[in-house]
């Protein structure tokens, strides 16, 4: 790897997008990184609000709490999933894209987290995580990952779809991907509608999944479409769409999309254990993490990732 004063990230005690303020590329957010700030602070507030208030018993304490009342309530915890992350020589400052898929790989393998992968341009991003997964069976047998491919007409989808058919658990499509404007000028990228969705959905023989769904108009698509996944999710605050935090969107629509998928989840911001019960109650099954996994791993490799799930995730949990 390489020195950490090369890396991008200012390896802040707590990733809640102070640090990096306006930098893309780089690990920060749109609107002066506004709202990669209310992510993290949108979970802190909606703990705040509905979980019990436990700050005079020790943190273990707290813990052994709100997993037993989850228990009470028939829940239980969502599991902890990769976000597909890509463009880590401009984003990261990391030596190189192969490089870095296989680090991160092996590292979220080793915390025992599920993938995913994504993809990019030019088309050797997606590739090279197609590569890593095939890695890593070497030393975790029958890894599979979520595959995530950005809105270009459905002929380019297909065919990733293929590429990826090895090592793919779950194919979806990216639609936020589409409100980068640089990059939807430069590949292509369509606008999707229910009707182009539910041609991919009837060729997928893995449960399709729609991530970056973040407006009262993706809301709608979503009740035409009925996928089996739906992803919650403003790319860690990088899209250009509205304003607000994904937590703050749960709880507004969580309902809705729940009774129009078969599963519920979640991305961007989640940084405490707090966050994971919160998600439970209303509904999601998976949350995906980005920045923490990719920072842990830049500052202290794979026991960086290993440490960094168990903080989030204790392990008698």
């Amino acid at each position: 790897m390489l020195r950490r004063l090369e890396y991008k990230c200012h390896f802040c005690s707590t990733c809640e997008g102070l640090g990096c303020v306006g930098e893309m590329p780089g690990m920060g957010g749109a609107f002066s990184s506004a709202n990669f700030i209310e992510n993290v602070a949108g979970w802190k507030k909606l703990a705040a609000q509905t979980l019990p208030q436990t700050t005079d018993s020790p943190a273990a304490l707290q813990t052994s709490q709100l997993l037993e009342k989850l228990q009470e309530e028939g829940l239980s915890l969502p599991a902890i999933r990769l976000a597909p992350m890509t463009g880590a020589v401009e984003n990261v400052g990391y030596q190189d894209e192969r490089t870095f898929y296989f680090d991160l790989i092996i590292a979220s393998c080793s915390a025992g987290i599920r993938l995913s992968i994504g993809d990019g341009c030019p088309d050797e991003k997606l590739l090279f995580g197609i590569e890593a997964v095939k890695a890593a069976n070497q030393f975790f047998p029958k890894s599979k990952a979520a595959v995530f491919i950005k809105p270009y007409e459905n002929a380019r989808i297909l065919e990733r779809m293929e590429w990826s058919k090895d090592i793919a658990e779950i194919y979806g499509v990216d639609i936020d991907s589409y409100n980068i404007i640089t990059m939807r000028n430069k590949v292509n990228l369509e606008k999707k509608t229910a009707a182009n969705l539910k041609e991919l959905k009837a060729s997928s023989h893995l449960p399709f999944a729609v991530k970056g769904v973040f407006t009262e108009e993706d809301v709608q698509m979503i009740t035409q479409l009925k996928p089996d996944i739906v992803v919650i999710s403003n790319h860690g605050g990088r899209i250009e769409t509205r304003r607000g935090s994904t937590a703050q969107f749960l709880q507004e629509y969580g309902g809705t999309l729940k009774s129009h998928c078969d599963q519920l989840w979640v991305d961007s911001g989640i940084r405490a254990f707090q966050d994971l019960v919160v998600a439970a109650r209303l509904g999601v099954t998976e949350v995906m993490i980005g920045r923490p996994i990719v920072t842990a791993l830049c500052r202290d490799g794979v026991k960086g990732v290993i440490q960094a799930v168990h903080t989030l995730l204790p392990t008698d949990s």
